[in-house]
């Protein structure tokens, strides 16, 4: 059976599903929509977009076995990856949520060290509108703003001032 989708095709999102329902609610209800989130890879002095981190397969995760134990990368480089949210109010879109999640690579031993569980925490804490980029040095808060501002400076200036404090290096 071929997975194409179809014209005028409702689009399918990630449904999150109660044992507690007796009803039903209808095609989508109770859906999480990720087309407002795009993740942000820093790493090696650069920051871009890689829609694979998505799936855990940006540039930086491909070929990569992963850990949750720190001690198994101890030749690993810091990578982030910052979870941004658009969001959309009168005015026009905005960057409303941002959070940063660290992992450690280490290419020529194709290990890596990650917890997937808060990489899944703080996109949903990006999807709820959070700011969360305490942890980012300020090299990475610089290469994120730059980012950000280059990607479109119209969202970065009607972003909360929230953000544009929490990137100041």
């Amino acid at each position: 059976m071929e997975n194409k989708e179809q014209i005028g095709k409702k689009q399918i999102a990630l449904n999150i599903v109660s044992g507690k329902s007796k009803h039903k609610m209808g095609f989508g209800a109770g859906s999480i929509d990720l087309n407002n989130i795009s993740p942000v890879i820093i790493d090696r002095g650069e920051a871009v977009i890689d829609i694979g981190a998505m799936h855990a397969k940006s540039k930086p995760e491909r070929r990569i076995r992963f850990s949750g134990n720190r001690e198994d990368v101890p030749n690993g480089r810091q990578v982030w990856i910052v979870w941004v949210a658009v969001d959309r109010n009168e005015e026009g879109q905005f960057y409303g949520g941002a959070t940063a999640c660290e992992m450690w690579i280490d290419e020529e031993a194709r290990r890596g060290w990650k917890i997937l569980a808060d990489h899944v925490n703080r996109m949903d804490a990006s999807l709820k509108r959070k700011f969360m980029l305490d942890e980012l040095g300020s090299e990475e808060k610089k290469l994120l703003k730059d980012l950000l501002v280059s990607h479109n400076e119209e969202w970065w200036e009607r972003s909360p001032e929230e953000l544009k404090q929490a990137l100041e290096a």
